[in-house]
């Protein structure tokens, strides 16, 4: 194509696309002023608008974030049709809803992922546009069938891949590979697993089929939501943006230190005591601590009534806690059957020594009468309720844990190991939420069921009808016919519920904050990481088990991790899952994936690491200081970093000032990394060889790695610091235009 040609095709394109934005402009005008009427009426609208309300709210928000790169691409089809591909579908609404805009999840946008030279999908060209705003800056072809010389697909993934990373992950939206796309169209409603190593994008693509899922299959998932399941808050705030960007909100975001609502948990346990509490062993344990807190009396308790004393001795209790365990009722809940057993026991032989002399067997009435007051009297009776308490306790799950872990006698009794003694038994860890979980399912409700909240719903009903009652009285003094009046629309209980206080939260503000709420859909990313535990956790969030399952068994770091996926799945959807797996890595340089996969071949030899999509042209280096000059070294690092366009990160040990951890990057990216101490890092092992092998993938453009001692077998072959190297990471011009 000429450049005349380009230019003029380039402002054909620009018409075109214009068009599309007043199309949006129009959509959103209209959906703008929906919204705006529906919630002025809200105030005096039934409690069904709410939904109304809040779906347009949803239309809104997803025509705002298509502004931003609406339409990416076009294909032209060998029948000499043409479609443009976006983020949102656009209808023509004066030619019976004629396609302007495909939206990138529907069938036809297909061939704008899959098409290729080999097999065009009935298509000859893909057009991928560059924009700026609302303008298209320029565009690039890729001639199916037969390429024609010097067009090439590359440009968009390769300008995509070598650009500056931000604050938060993009969308792909524009760029999806072939391989991406199959997984993310996967036409599967149970359990899939998506396996890649660093860069492979797996995330990004749980996170698209998410989208893709939404879309195909709305009705189903929109009342529910979706919940993402993330390794750390860092990793939370970096992708929290995808989705969104994709018009999709009704998400909630969380790591499985957050899973029970009130929690915030990020502190991690010893590997010994995260790998016994990730265990399903610990099962056990936490029914025998309940059991143990369900107890007999050592000596009879003797409960002075007004007439009479009785005494509640082990025999009665054991008795009440049989029945009480039979009813297989969690504890709390249970706790009433205990206490009806104990107050029946000990009400006859109360109404035995009260109505000796005066009442016979015959007069059952009266018996009646006798055993319903003592009933009373004992419910009343403070050393009755003591008792209670320390027979059958009622009990939340950080009470019970908590006690449990601080004492010896209480963790012998339950069968545990003694290595889960701790002084402050409330310091819980990110292990320690799934045992809470679990307890709220043993324990149940800490409220007694007496029957309370149904006493006041009617007393609110009764309440109401008195109103209703006077309002009546008032129309009984009118004689006009013609009149309707409350009578003829209420009843008090309809009254009442018009004062019930109405929950304006979104969908995601719901679920996030209530432990019941059963998910459509859960996204489980470095799902390597999670024990057997928190996955009980997530299977009780999601009854249906449709699950997106994102991870990398080679970067396992917990002691309480998954060593296969299928020792994990096939508990709970046995031969029913799918397993597809990512191969190329785009995000890491071949240069930097070199010098990582040489790690990885120490510790897990039988992995093969993902092929880097590109070379960036930058070795990466290795330089040994004292350690007097560590500080001063990474302060340089920063200080030439932020200089640079993009992101930069240092990673080593807590001494060392400005670093973080390699476990807080994983699932992050970023332009420069600086590696300190990796021989610090492999101390840990195994899961510190698995850390280093996290650290080293984390860079798209340049690695360093400051070292005092020599460097580990498996980075020796780093280049050092000043060999040919160019200066300390800044970027010369030649590297900054070609990024």
């Amino acid at each position: 194509m000429t450049a005349e040609g380009y230019d003029a095709e380039l402002r054909d394109e620009n018409e075109y696309v214009a068009g599309l934005y007043t199309r949006l402009d129009a959509e959103r005008a209209l959906a703008g002023d929906r919204h705006a009427k529906a919630l002025r009426a809200q105030g005096n609208s039934p409690l069904e608008r709410d939904a109304e309300v809040r779906a347009l709210a949803r239309e809104v928000a997803r025509l705002n974030v298509a502004d931003n790169g609406l339409c990416f691409g076009r294909l032209d089809a060998t029948t000499g049709e043409r479609f443009y591909i976006g983020r949102i579908g656009l209808f023509d609404r004066r030619d019976e809803f004629e396609p302007l805009l495909l939206d990138w999840r529907a069938p036809a946008a297909r061939p704008f992922y899959v098409a290729t030279a080999a097999h065009p999908e009935n298509m000859r060209r893909r057009r991928q546009f560059h924009t700026r705003g609302r303008a298209i800056a320029a565009f690039t072809d890729e001639v199916l069938g037969r390429p024609a010389g010097g067009e090439s697909g590359d440009a968009a993934l390769l300008a995509a891949v070598n650009a500056p990373r931000g604050e938060g992950m993009r969308d792909i939206v524009a760029t999806i590979q072939a391989e991406q796309d199959e997984i993310i169209r996967l036409d599967h409603a149970g359990v899939l697993v998506i396996e890649g190593g660093p860069g492979t994008g797996k995330t990004v693509v749980a996170l698209h089929r998410v989208a893709y899922l939404l879309y195909t299959r709305r009705e189903q998932m929109a009342r529910n939501g979706v919940l993402v399941v993330g390794p750390n808050p860092a990793f939370l705030r970096h992708i929290g943006r995808v989705l969104p960007s994709l018009g999709e909100t009704d998400v909630v975001f969380t790591t499985t230190g957050d899973l029970v609502p009130g929690l915030r948990v990020t502190v991690e346990d010893t590997p010994a005591a995260a790998r016994l509490k990730g265990s399903l062993d610990i099962l056990p344990v936490l029914a025998a601590a309940v059991a143990d807190r369900q107890r007999l009396p050592e000596h009879p308790i003797e409960l002075e009534l007004r007439d009479v004393t009785v005494r509640l001795d082990a025999e009665t209790a054991e008795w009440a806690r049989q029945e009480a365990r039979a009813s297989e009722r969690p504890h709390n809940e249970a706790r009433a059957v205990f206490t009806e057993i104990v107050s029946y026991v000990l009400t006859e032989r109360a109404a035995a020594r009260v109505g000796r002399g005066w009442l016979t067997r015959d007069d059952r009435e009266a018996w009646a009468n006798l055993r319903a007051d003592l009933t009373a009297e004992l419910a009343e009776l403070e050393t009755f309720t003591a008792a209670l308490d320390e027979l059958w306790p009622i009990l939340t799950p950080p009470q019970l844990l908590a006690a449990l872990y601080e004492s010896p006698e209480r963790l012998a009794a339950a069968g545990a190991d003694p290595v889960l003694l701790r002084a402050d038994g409330t310091a819980w860890t990110v292990s320690d939420v799934p045992l809470l979980d679990e307890l709220t399912d043993l324990l149940g409700s800490a409220q007694a069921d007496d029957g309370a909240t149904e006493r006041a719903r009617r007393a609110e009903a009764a309440y109401a009808a008195g109103v209703l009652d006077i309002l009546v009285s008032r129309e009984d003094s009118m004689d006009d016919e013609d009149h309707l009046f409350a009578s003829d629309m209420l009843y008090g209980t309809d009254l009442a519920e018009r004062f019930v206080e109405r929950d304006t939260r979104d969908l995601a503000e719901r679920a996030a904050a209530d432990r019941d709420w059963t998910y459509r859909h859960v996204v489980v990313d470095e799902a390597q990481e999670l024990s057997d535990m928190d996955w009980r956790v997530l299977m009780r969030r999601c009854p249906s088990h449709s699950f997106t399952i994102v991870g990398d068994l080679a970067q396992r770091r917990s002691p309480a991790g998954a060593r296969g996926w299928g020792a994990v799945l096939d508990r709970y959807v046995p031969g029913r899952w799918l397993y597809r797996s990512l191969t190329v890595n785009y995000r890491t340089p071949a240069e930097i994936m070199g010098i990582a996969a040489a790690v990885l071949a120490e510790f897990a030899p039988a992995v093969r690491p993902p092929e880097s999509v590109r070379a960036s042209g930058v070795e990466p280096w290795s330089r040994r200081l004292a350690t007097d000059d560590i500080a001063a070294a990474v302060e340089e690092f920063v200080r030439e970093e932020a200089g640079q366009p993009g992101t930069a990160v240092v990673i080593g040990p807590p001494w060392v000032p400005g670093a973080v951890p390699a476990a807080a990057t994983k699932g992050l990216e970023y332009d420069a990394v600086l590696v300190v101490e990796p021989e610090a890092i492999l101390a840990d092992g195994p899961r510190g060889a698995a850390e280093l092998y996290v650290a080293l993938t984390r860079a798209t453009q340049r690695l360093g790695v400051l070292h005092r001692g020599p460097l580990p077998p498996a980075l020796r072959g780093l280049a050092e610091y000043g060999s040919g190297q160019p200066r300390w990471p800044a970027a010369t011009p030649e590297r900054q235009e070609s990024r």
